[in-house]
């Protein structure tokens, strides 16, 4: 059985993300998103609204489960016995974070396989931080993200407009 981690901090989920975990889903066993509690960036949804966001948003996907993670992301693949982490590409800047971040697990765990889909087209553009910017702006990001991130990222503007004003400010 072949299982595959794709990581990520999802915050929140895209319709990018969903595609990259449908495609993923049907080449490997078992593919578990994986939730980084703790990223290195700021964050507007806790763990558990990204988690319940992700479940919702993966429920066809039956060979799909959603889960919490901090730490190395091989200690986590070790821990599940998975053999796999599926990443996203994008853009070109995309391509030089994620060789490096291959190349480094690479070296701490040789036995994991780094797997890159490339996004498709319609969705090259795609990141949560951009949805989250579009939202605080008040466009439209029903083509972005499903409806029931939508109506999450409505509940959070006032939140989100706090967190942007700190960043420019601080």
């Amino acid at each position: 059985m072949t299982v595959a981690v794709y990581p990520g901090s999802f915050d929140p989920v895209t319709n990018g993300h969903l595609d990259i975990a449908g495609r993923a889903a049907k080449l490997f066993d078992r593919l578990i998103l994986a939730v980084f509690e703790t990223p290195p960036k700021a964050v507007l949804f806790s763990v558990q609204e990204r988690l319940d966001m992700l479940r919702l948003a993966c429920a066809p996907l039956h060979n799909v489960q959603v889960e919490a993670f901090s730490g190395l992301i091989i200690d986590y693949c070790r821990r599940e016995r998975a053999q796999v982490i599926v990443r996203g590409l994008r853009m070109t800047s995309d391509f030089e974070r994620e060789f490096e971040m291959a190349l480094m697990n690479k070296s701490l765990a040789p036995e994991i396989e780094v797997v890159c889909l490339m996004a498709r087209t319609e969705y090259q553009f795609l990141s949560s931080s951009l949805v989250k910017e579009v939202a605080s702006l008040g466009g439209s990001i029903d083509n972005l993200v499903p409806p029931h991130v939508a109506s999450a990222l409505q509940a959070k503007l006032p939140r989100l407009k706090e967190i942007q004003s700190g960043q420019k400010g601080g």
